[in-house]
């Protein structure tokens, strides 16, 4: 939210020297001593526990407003009211007036000069022990280049993005696409420098919340809905004003796009979907009078429901029944469907609604094939997640055969090779927690947040997926087809 108490209550310097020493997630709270979870008031430097610990930044704001309560207010109690405080680990900032986290700034940028000053601190603490550790290891064989942070076992290559509070969807999102505009170039610019641990994409989460207000809070959220969002976004935003058309004309001239450049998706051709953009052909007939529509659809993923004889299976090792697969599901996708009473189609020739079959083709694959398996379902007045085990390749996915025209097709032009996968992990929608596995030269690594461990092709093939990334081969390989 937008908050109108930073200009009296943000006064530190962004380079005080009244900061403790240390990294600023392990400072200390003043009164009792904890380091978890430490904020920093932005008024005085003084850091105290945050709400979810013993409550003492709370409780600091509250004993600096009993003055302006039972005194005349002074000029300078009026301009420092320590209403404002800084979490010390994902550097939000919430204001205890408002009652909520912040997302404006000072007209001097105060907030963010401070945030990124405690990052350089945070960095800093790590930087001679990782420089000691980095010389040890540099003559290591390839696995066996990690780290040990707090305990976890940290590949040094990755960096981790912290957790901002339930961010977690964000996260795996963005550790997979490694492929608005600035800051998303700067976080994924980030991720495999290696300089640090952990990198805080604070700044990108801010300007999430701006242009996405459905993504305004720290509750957990969708992270297919969060991907769809952030792609049409930074697929308008890269457009800007196209050739000196604005974008309500852009818009608009979409509507009369032909066949061949219809994967443009709202307007002109840009990174995003020159990289994940495909085309469908929608193939409706009328069952009445033969008719047949066409219609050619742009899409930046697919999103492919598991069919319903295996939404039952709980595990991969089940005995009962066959296991799913990536297979069934496109099958599932593409195969001649009968729409029901509540999809009856338009017929033209008919001039009435009427029943009819539905069918779809890809007409045109992307460069990096990005599937969504359907598992949340509204069922009456409950979300479902459906928690069945798909398999799906690491190599060799073919899409030959879900082609329009699949003999106009290369050899290797349909053959595609797991990336990434994002991976849900709980029972709803609005709870559990994101992960993400991605690989990168020749090796798989699994996001959990802040935490980067490098994992195995196996570990990777047991995952209850729920988004998966393919990259179309480039090189001739052999291959295990799907």
């Amino acid at each position: 939210m937008e908050c109108p108490h930073l200009s009296s209550s943000v006064c530190i310097a962004p380079d005080s020297a009244k900061f403790p020493n240390g990294s600023p997630s392990s400072w200390c709270c003043s009164v009792c001593r904890s380091n978890k979870s430490p904020w920093v008031c932005l008024t005085c430097s003084s850091v105290h526990c945050g709400r979810y610990v013993n409550g003492h930044a709370k409780k600091h704001y509250e004993d600096a407003q009993i003055p302006l309560t039972n005194h005349k207010k002074s000029e300078k109690q009026d301009r420092a009211q320590h209403t404002v405080c800084m979490d010390c680990s994902s550097y939000s900032t919430y204001c205890y007036r408002c009652d909520d986290f912040v997302v404006n700034d000072t007209k001097l940028g105060l907030v963010q000069k401070v945030r990124e000053h405690l990052q350089n601190l945070e960095n800093s603490a790590f930087t001679a022990d990782r420089h000691r550790k980095r010389k040890l290891l540099e003559n290591s064989s390839i696995n066996s280049k990690l780290l040990k942070v707090n305990g976890s076992t940290t590949a040094i290559c990755a960096t981790g993005l912290r957790n901002l509070g339930n961010t977690c969807f964000m996260n795996a999102i963005l550790q997979s696409l490694r492929s608005l505009v600035e800051e998303f170039r700067k976080t994924l610019c980030a991720l495999w420098q290696g300089s640090q641990t952990a990198f805080s994409p604070e700044s990108l989460f801010y300007v999430v919340w701006k242009i996405m207000p459905n993504f305004r809070g720290y509750q957990q959220q969708d992270a297919h809905e969060f991907m769809r969002y952030l792609l049409d976004h930074l697929h308008l935003e890269l457009q800007g004003g196209f050739n000196g058309v604005s974008r309500s004309a852009i818009l608009q001239e979409n509507s009369t796009l032909s066949a061949s450049n219809k994967c443009c998706v709202n307007g002109a051709s840009t990174v995003v979907t020159a990289i994940f953009g495909g085309i469908l052909q929608n193939e409706v007939n009328c069952l009445i009078c033969g008719t047949e529509s066409r219609k050619f659809d742009p899409f930046l993923d697919l999103s492919l429901d598991i069919p319903s004889q295996f939404r039952s299976k709980r595990s991969k090792n089940q005995e009962n029944g066959p296991v799913c697969s990536l297979r069934d599901c496109l099958r599932s996708f593409t195969d001649l469907e009968e729409l029901d009473e509540t999809e009856l189609y338009m017929c033209h020739k008919c001039k009435k609604k009427q029943k009819s079959t539905k069918k779809f083709w890809i007409q045109k694959l992307p460069k990096v094939l990005c599937l969504h398996l359907k598992r949340f379902h509204w069922t009456a007045y409950l979300r479902n997640k459906v928690d069945t085990y798909v398999e799906f390749p690491l190599r060799g996915l073919d899409m030959k055969c879900y082609l329009l025209e699949p003999e106009n097709s290369g050899p290797e032009s349909c053959l595609y090779d797991l990336a990434a996968v994002v991976v849900h992990h709980g029972s709803g929608v609005g709870s559990g927690h994101y992960t993400a596995y991605a690989t990168h030269e020749g090796r798989w690594f699994h996001f959990n947040d802040s935490t980067v461990t490098l994992t195995d092709e196996e570990t990777v093939g047991k995952a209850k997926a729920y988004i998966l990334f393919y990259v179309e081969r480039q090189a001739k390989a052999g291959s295990d087809k799907l």
